[in-house]
């Protein structure tokens, strides 16, 4: 037997578990496409379904999704999405809600993981989760007013709202944190910190220097972008939203998202721009694992490793210029392909900047496990067990450093992973030191699979990288869209709408569910010192900046720029990168400067290597690697 035919084999046998398992709860059960079952339950059983997939199966809890469907005919709806993961399954659970106000059963007592995504339906939706373990706001601020939800669809994406007439005082003094330990202290660490560039709010119970309990605030730059999109953008315009979700990783949020719109509308897309996607992802993985590595250092005082990090980021950065325009949002996606093409002139670029990251690479993990001191701040700190990674959610090398063998690119491959070698990194050490070796060891991996891609790519033929695309898509279809972010999973699911845009779009980044997990590794014992690099060792995206002020060298005067003074810089700075592209190439075609646009159609506003698995790869080269980024091109 053929292993497609072998692996065709166990998922079919897989999804008859998952019918057993919800015989007697479900009334529908349904498999549209390969790999995906759909099952609809009445609300009363959405405990004891979930209960049969996460219990009974085993499955990974995913995210649940909660959408007003009063406007197509239907009420309000609740999704419970999961994963099998070695079977490359997903199963997700319809719940119709009824109800005024509309409630269902809380599933957090059988899948602890889901106690954020019910307490944000409640907020954004006002679906309330009966018997819901811990209730209190988590995404609006204590101000908003009473009543409005605003993922409804009879609240404007643009409305006003005015300060609710009994929101608590300036300082959310109103808002229930949870009480401290008897004979504890409460050290405040944010909402403004100097670890942590974004804001959040982590309150610790203290016994002089010991940690004994944590609460947790955030969603302060909750930036409503689901909301944006299901009101006012067409398909290709949510890609740019979807990009800057995170400023680190913006490319794996718009191929989450063009994988959604893609399976909701049977898209088939072309293995050359499906090849382009996994060489971009992959950069991004490098820059992303670079950067934290860097950070993570400092944060425990081995500057040594920040700085060398952070310049072999550079060619990375280079080199994602070259190939896309951007360093950071690289502006690949389209629906149904890609919108550039990375012609033979650049793989060269491509591998030797691949090898240059490895050779550097080696010699800072070296770094890593050779000095006694640094590990002794990581070995044994925020312990995370692999029970505690599947019922918290948490993916990514948060998970992996634990052990657990977890990764999309593997179990559910996407865009060109089916055509690679995916060796998953794991660590058995459940500790912050585990999490630093996964990130560490998968920059090899990285550059392994660049190589890989350079290789396919250069035995296509150029072109070839868009589907045909309808200009209409029915509504209600619906997609899941799955990518292995430097960070972990990020999940999409998108349902079409009547017009030129989604009708609901739900996103899930791999923060969602790591930072639920971080009062986890606060174990009996943990000492405020390791407080920091704890929670830096998952990684935590809480938002990006909102706007930009941009200050005069000289003087130090500052100022706001409008949009349109920002739109008009960036297309005459893209210009000129193109011009220069050009003129480094030789005048090579069909490149990065070949950008493709849809016309929109709505406005738009242990220590030791030993203890690791996939050892890196001993390739090296001394080829030079992409050209480095002049100041004039940071400008």
């Amino acid at each position: 037997m053929s292993a497609t035919a072998l692996e065709s084999a166990r998922r079919d046998a897989l999804v008859e578990s998952v019918r057993d398992a919800l015989r007697g709860v479900a009334r529908e059960i349904s498999e549209p496409l390969p790999g995906r079952v759909w099952a609809t339950v009445e609300p009363d059983a959405a405990p004891a379904a979930a209960a049969a997939l996460f219990e009974g199966l085993r499955a990974r809890y995913v995210i649940s999704v909660g959408s007003d469907r009063r406007h197509d005919g239907g009420g309000f709806e609740v999704l419970h999405c999961f994963a099998l993961d070695r079977g490359g399954l997903r199963c997700t659970v319809r719940v119709p809600v009824t109800g005024d106000p509309p409630a269902v059963p809380s599933i957090s007592n059988v899948v602890p993981a889901a106690a954020w995504a019910e307490l944000e339906m409640h907020d954004l939706l006002g679906i309330e989760s009966r018997g819901h373990p811990a209730p209190r706001p988590l995404v609006l601020p204590d101000d908003f007013p009473r009543g409005v939800y605003p993922l409804r669809k009879d609240v404007p994406y643009d409305f006003k709202v005015a300060a609710a007439p009994d929101a608590p005082a300036a300082g959310g003094d109103g808002y229930p944190f949870r009480e401290p330990p008897p004979g504890s202290t409460v050290v405040q660490l944010g909402p403004f910190f100097p670890v942590l560039e974004e804001p959040s709010q982590w309150r610790l119970f203290v016994d002089g220097e010991t940690v004994v309990g944590v609460d947790y605030r955030g969603f302060y730059c909750h930036r409503a972008i689901e909301k944006l999109a299901d009101s006012r953008l067409d398909y290709n315009q949510v890609i740019s939203l979807a990009e800057r979700i995170c400023g680190i990783c913006g490319c794996v949020h718009s191929t989450a998202y063009c994988q959604a719109v893609e399976e909701a509308a049977g898209i088939e897309v072309p293995l050359r721009a499906r090849l382009v996607r996994t060489a971009a992802l992959e950069l991004e993985r490098l820059q992303s694992h670079l950067l934290w590595l860097g950070l993570a250092c400092h944060i425990v005082g081995f500057d040594y490793v920040f700085m060398h990090a952070w310049r072999l980021r550079e060619p990375v950065l280079a080199l994602a210029e070259r190939l896309t325009g951007s360093r950071k949002h690289f502006g690949v996606n389209l629906v149904g392909g890609t919108r550039f093409d990375i012609p033979p002139a650049r793989l060269d670029a491509v591998r030797a900047t691949a090898d240059e990251v490895e050779r550097e690479a080696g010699r800072l993990v070296r770094a890593l496990q050779d000095d006694d001191a640094l590990l002794s701040r990581l070995k044994g700190v925020g312990v995370f067990t692999p029970e505690e990674v599947r019922r918290s959610g948490a993916v990514g090398p948060t998970a992996r450093g634990s052990g657990v063998d977890l990764d999309v690119r593997r179990d559910h491959p996407y865009a060109a992973y089916d055509r690679l070698e995916v060796r998953v990194v794991t660590h058995d050490g459940c500790d912050v030191l585990g999490r630093t070796l996964v990130r560490a060891l998968e920059i090899f991996e990285s550059t392994r699979l660049l190589r890989e891609c350079a290789a396919l790519l250069a035995g296509l033929p150029e072109g070839g990288i868009m589907a045909q695309v309808p200009a209409v898509l029915p509504p209600g279809l619906e997609g899941l869209g799955a990518v292995e972010a430097p960070r972990g999973e990020v999940f999409h699911y998108v349902r079409t709408g009547a017009g030129r845009g989604p009708d609901r779009w739900r996103v899930r980044a791999p923060s969602y569910q790591n930072i639920q997990a971080v009062p986890l590794m606060f174990k009996s014992g943990t000492q405020v010192a390791d407080v920091p690099i704890t929670l830096g060792s998952v990684d935590p995206c809480f938002s990006c900046t909102e706007r930009l002020e941009v200050v005069e060298r000289g003087g130090g005067t500052s100022r706001v720029w409008r949009q349109s003074e920002l739109e008009a810089l960036s297309r005459a700075d893209m210009a000129r990168r193109r011009t220069a592209r050009a003129r480094d190439d030789g005048g090579a075609s069909g490149g990065a400067g070949a950008v493709a646009s849809a016309t929109p159609e709505r406005a738009t506003d242990g220590a030791g290597a030993g203890a690791v698995s996939a050892a890196r790869p001993g390739r090296a080269s001394d080829e030079a690697g992409a050209r480095p980024a002049t100041g004039e091109e940071e400008r």
